[in-house]
């Protein structure tokens, strides 16, 4: 090589080693982020400390400022104007607020609820290691022990799924129609924290509660004294199934599976909570979950009408107090939500004894 390439070589190299050294430089820039980057990521990337989910079902139009279904009362109350927050997998986005209160719909029947629930409790938006669960919707009650506007507190959750069932005509006459199905032990029932279960009686049981007129007419078809009570708070069995059960004869097999499971009386018909509860428990346990319904029709119809007549009535003949019973519901659960909140750093470590 002769001298002038040779320093033409070396200069090349240099320029290239240069060249590279700035581009790395550049890189290194480019990929390094600074002190308040990385603060600003670290504080995006936070999960939100959930003190108490709020669970409803299903919402009839907007969150606000139309008529209102299970979640605008707690929106209204909790998150008007906050951010919400999309999860993949769930059904509608998760509001929160500053004070760890977080709610989402999570749609009706025990598949479209838990699958939002799932997702929900796996997302690194949130932290649930210390959260209190409420679920909150509209339900039925059987009128031998409840009223249209009551508000109830589970006891007990109960599937009413699980097992075998076969005609009436098939069976003896007068007997059950339901035999358990073996396997399912774990999962067809559940005991709340009767603690917690103390607890909410105690913070909402004085709750002035919202009434109709048109209710209390409805009540008047029956001739049960617990069907013709004022809209009050009580406790007992919830009964979760995707079939909307109607008529005495389902109504007596329902209180005929609580009490073989050993559980309270049934005083409530849902869709979701057994499911929903269920989710919770494989992540998170049970001792902080409650579930929150309110009476909005009987499980069966007044002595003067059929069952097919009380599934599909005619116009006029629906039970009055909708909107007073999802109000009643959110008023009631409040009560307790935001005694868990003011009194966190008691809470926080779990449920204090009544």
């Amino acid at each position: 090589m002769s001298l002038l390439n040779s320093r033409r070589f070396s200069l090349g190299a240099r320029g290239l080693a240069l060249c590279g050294a700035v581009l790395l430089a550049t890189a290194c820039a480019s990929t390094s982020p600074t002190a308040d980057t990385r603060a600003a990521a670290a504080v995006t990337a936070a999960p939100v400390k959930v003190k108490v989910f709020v669970a409803a079902m299903f919402e009839i139009g907007q969150n606000t400022g139309d008529r209102a279904g299970e979640f605008q009362y707690w929106y209204e109350r909790y998150w008007k104007g906050a951010k919400p927050m999309a999860v993949p997998g769930a059904l509608q986005p998760v509001y929160c607020n500053t004070d760890g209160v977080c709610g989402a719909v999570l749609g009706m029947g025990k598949v479209n609820s838990s699958s939002s629930m799932q997702a929900i409790l796996l997302n690194p938006q949130f932290d649930f290691s210390q959260a209190y669960y409420v679920i909150s919707g509209v339900a039925g009650t059987p009128p031998q022990r409840g009223t249209i506007g009551e508000v109830s507190w589970a006891t007990w959750l109960v599937d009413y799924d699980l097992g075998h069932r076969w005609a009436p005509e098939e069976n003896k006459p007068g007997e059950p129609t339901f035999m358990p199905r073996k396997g399912y032990e774990e999962y067809r029932r559940f005991k709340l924290n009767p603690d917690l279960v103390g607890w909410a009686m105690k913070l909402s049981a004085d709750t002035p509660l919202k009434d109709s007129e048109s209710a209390r007419k409805y009540r008047l078809r029956y001739a049960d004294t617990a069907a013709r009570r004022a809209p009050f708070v009580g406790t007992g069995t919830h009964m979760t199934g995707d079939t909307f059960f109607h008529g005495p004869g389902m109504s007596k097999q329902a209180q005929y599976i609580a009490k073989l499971y050993g559980a309270d009386d049934y005083v409530i018909t849902e869709m979701e909570a057994a499911a929903i509860t269920l989710v919770i428990k494989r992540t998170h346990g049970t001792d902080r979950v409650m579930s929150l319904r309110g009476a909005v029709n009987f499980d069966q119809g007044n002595p003067k009408e059929t069952t097919l007549q009380h599934l599909d009535p005619a116009p006029g003949e629906t039970a009055g107090g909708f909107a007073e019973t999802v109000e009643n519901i959110a008023l009631v659960g409040t009560r307790v939500v935001d005694h868990i909140v003011k009194n966190w750093p008691t809470w926080s470590t779990g449920v204090p004894k009544p």
